[in-house]
């Protein structure tokens, strides 16, 4: 269990300061003690420039291998020096105003990411493959337990592709990337690694991060750690929205230039071993966090965040005629967090389980090149204490999946099925009643038409239908829930949540001009919903919500374009490997002449119940973005507008937001000595000091985004 005090937060210390000497480098020096001792380690992605295209990442959410550009489904991937530069301490703010996803944005220290305005169970989180296994899904103010500063890369795939893992995945996938396990092996006779400091003033953000790779033969060994401290967030106004204020009491306090209890507290660490040959590679990996953070809803209320987790990950290749892969994922977690009322340990969370997944990639046969598998998750949910609005329940779910593909030019026909076993059942609680049990049967599929008319260009139109059990939440909830100031009351004869969609997409990845265009629809029938009854509940006053089923549709579209306005043609750049971090060739000129690109997204989502055409809540508003990117040799800068529009589609008993522009900038300069590659790089958020809140927030009236801010680091790699 963790113990919490308040004094936690009362560090001062800033990457300014002496001591930020001292602590960094004991970091580096305390890794092994740090590892036993159950402090964490993090690793860092690479500074590297990227070298080109939309096409020269390859997904690991994709079945066959094909690169960004062939995919079905609409995917970005964020690694290298776009990764750092959008680095924030939630996974949830990292990957905001990437196109078509937002954030719920309960403050600096619960974050989780929203797609095309769909998040909680219909967007699945995974690291390295399998299920990052905490309760971020149970309510808006739990941590995603997987720190941004730990992961190299992390992709988002949307569309209905993404089925191949669940049917809690309509909205898209997460997937956060380390490199814990290796999967080639070591090359290199001294040990490689990477180290990174960064501090903030909107925040007083320090943090520290570390890893470092060795081998020895087919043995390949791995370190890795972090630590970051914020203090309470400063922003632009006053913490309540003039609506919300012009509604309040006479004498209600009004925080301002502040966002009270907002101040953070984060640390991790991992080890992995892998076993690496031609034929294949077997790892394991060990890895733990720590999080403490003030929950903002209410002004004296902490959470202490804990997860232990083990990794094995597996490969052979070709170890038959017609097998070319067999990949095996396994991934057990152990999570807890504690939520403490001032001093004292309140309603504790836990859930404990693995999820495991084994994969046989096939040579072509008559034409047809796929893949096949099964999955398996098993695990225990439980929370204690006086606010604890769900009993124990025991979460079992067995799947079977397939994905094709079959090519014949210009044309590519891409189809694959999942079937899921599910079934939840709950123990004997006086706060609950008698012990429930409810199984499923979801079968979800998806079919999409690739057109290729010439190289560098695609259309491509995908059809799917999925079938979703609903969570243990929608099922068996009955309880006050304070963070969302609701009490929510489950129903258990709720059915499957049934949905098709339709996703067209456009992409271009030639020319001084790239990008994609895609648009979507998805029409649900039995959309699982908490509605509003009218009722209040008298203990506490809060407003009660039953969880019912409503007839849904969600459509809208996002856009992203690149245009080389100076420099070398993109087609020009040679590429020089698959992999995003691959270094550049000794004689190449890629980096010796002006380089600036104009970089424009758009995305948009509509989302009303389709009987009533009222609107659901907490949808994403329109967006939009325009950037400028320069490069010349080691230096780099960058500049960016986005805007978001006023959201006033607004469920009932819900506000309307603003809408705002927010301008960043950022400038980075690499510096080589050797073996050892120094990035140091500095950005400012928000530097009109606008007051900007988010319509996809639980707390968009009392916490608005941070106000104007620098945040300075230097990474080096060696």
């Amino acid at each position: 269990m963790l113990h919490r005090t308040h004094d936690f937060f009362q560090t001062n210390d800033t990457f300014m300061k002496p001591t930020f000497f001292l602590r960094a480098g004991s970091l580096l020096l305390g890794l092994p003690t740090l590892l036993i001792a159950d402090d964490d380690f993090n690793d860092t992605p690479d500074f590297e420039k990227p070298i080109g295209a939309l096409d020269t990442v390859v997904v690991t959410a994709n079945r066959s291998g094909q690169t960004l550009f062939d995919q079905v489904q609409p995917a970005n991937v964020l690694a290298g020096p776009e990764l750092q530069l959008k680095l924030a301490p939630t996974l949830g703010e990292t990957l905001n105003h990437e196109p078509g996803v937002s954030s719920t944005n309960f403050g600096p220290g619960a974050s989780r990411p929203v797609i095309r305005g769909l998040g909680d169970d219909r967007l699945r989180v995974l690291q390295n493959g399998t299920s990052v296994l905490d309760v971020s899904n149970v309510s808006p103010d739990h941590a995603v337990a997987s720190d941004p500063l730990s992961m190299t890369a992390v992709e988002v795939v949307r569309g209905p592709a993404t089925l191949l893992y669940g049917p809690n995945t309509l909205g898209g996938v997460v997937n956060v990337i380390d490199d814990r396990i290796a999967t080639e092996p070591f090359d290199g006779s001294w040990p490689s690694g990477r180290f990174g400091v960064t501090g903030g003033t909107a925040d007083d953000l320090f943090s520290q991060s570390g890893a470092v790779h060795w081998g020895a033969g087919p043995l390949v060994f791995h370190l890795d750690g972090f630590n970051r401290e914020t203090e309470n967030l400063e922003i632009p106004g006053f913490a309540r929205s003039a609506l919300l204020r012009s509604s309040d009491p006479p004498g209600t306090p009004q925080p301002y230039g502040v966002l009270p209890n907002s101040a953070t507290h984060s640390k991790g660490a991992g080890a992995g071993i892998s076993y690496v040959t031609d034929a294949g590679y077997l790892g394991l990996s060990y890895s733990g966090i720590e999080s403490k953070y003030g929950t903002v809803a209410e002004p004296d209320v902490t959470i202490g965040l804990s997860q232990r987790r083990v990794e094995m990950k597996g490969a052979l290749h070709s170890p038959t005629s017609w097998i070319k892969d067999l990949k095996l994922d396994l991934g057990y977690s152990d999570y807890h967090h504690t939520e403490f009322e001032g001093p004292a340990p309140g309603t504790q969370f836990m859930i404990e389980g693995f999820n495991g997944r084994l994969e046989l990639l096939h040579e072509p046969v008559a034409g047809l090149e796929g893949a096949v598998g099964i999955e398996t998750q098993v695990n225990e949910f439980s929370a204690l204490g006086s606010e604890a609005f769900l009993p124990t329940v025991d979460n079992e779910s067995y799947s079977t999946f397939f994905f094709e593909e079959y090519g014949f030019d210009p044309f590519r026909l891409q189809f694959g099925a999942r079937y899921d076993h599910q079934s939840s059942e709950t123990t004997t609680n006086p706060l609950f009643g008698a012990g429930l049990s409810r199984d499923f049967d979801a079968f979800s599929g998806s079919v999409a038409l690739v057109y290729e008319p010439v190289e560098g260009y695609s259309a491509t139109v995908s059809l799917g239908y999925a079938q979703r059990p609903p969570t243990y939440v929608e099922l068996f909830a009955n309880g006050p829930h304070v963070a969302t100031g609701s009490f929510e009351i489950g129903d258990p004869n709720l059915g499957t949540e049934d949905a098709l969609s339709l996703d067209v997409s456009l992409k271009k990845n030639t020319g001084r001009v790239t990008g994609s265009v895609s648009g979507y629809y998805y029409r649900f029938d039995d959309f699982i919903s908490a509605q509003p009854t009218g009722a209040f509940d008298p203990a506490d006053g809060f407003p009660i919500y039953a969880y019912q089923p409503v007839d849904a549709e969600f459509y809208g579209g996002e856009i992203e374009t690149v245009f080389r306005l100076i420099g070398s043609d993109p087609d020009s750049v040679p590429v020089v490997s698959d992999d995003p971090k691959a270094p550049l060739p000794a004689d190449s000129s890629i980096g010796d002449e002006h380089q600036l690109d104009l970089t424009l997204r758009a995305d948009y989502v509509h989302a009303e119940n389709r009987k009533t055409s009222e609107p659901l809540p907490r949808i994403p508003p329109f967006r939009a973005s325009a950037g400028l990117d320069y490069h010349y040799g080691p230096f780099g800068a960058g500049i960016e507008c986005q805007y978001a529009a006023k959201q006033d589609r607004t469920a009932t008993f819900e506000l309307p937001t603003d809408g705002y522009v927010l301008v960043n900038a950022s400038i980075h300069y690499v510096l080589s000595s050797g073996p050892v590659e120094t990035t140091f790089f500095i950005k400012g958020t928000n530097l009109t000091d606008e007051e900007a809140r988010m319509s996809t927030s639980f707390l968009k009236d009392v916490a608005p985004i941070a106000g104007r801010g620098l945040v300075c680091g230097i990474r080096s790699e060696f």
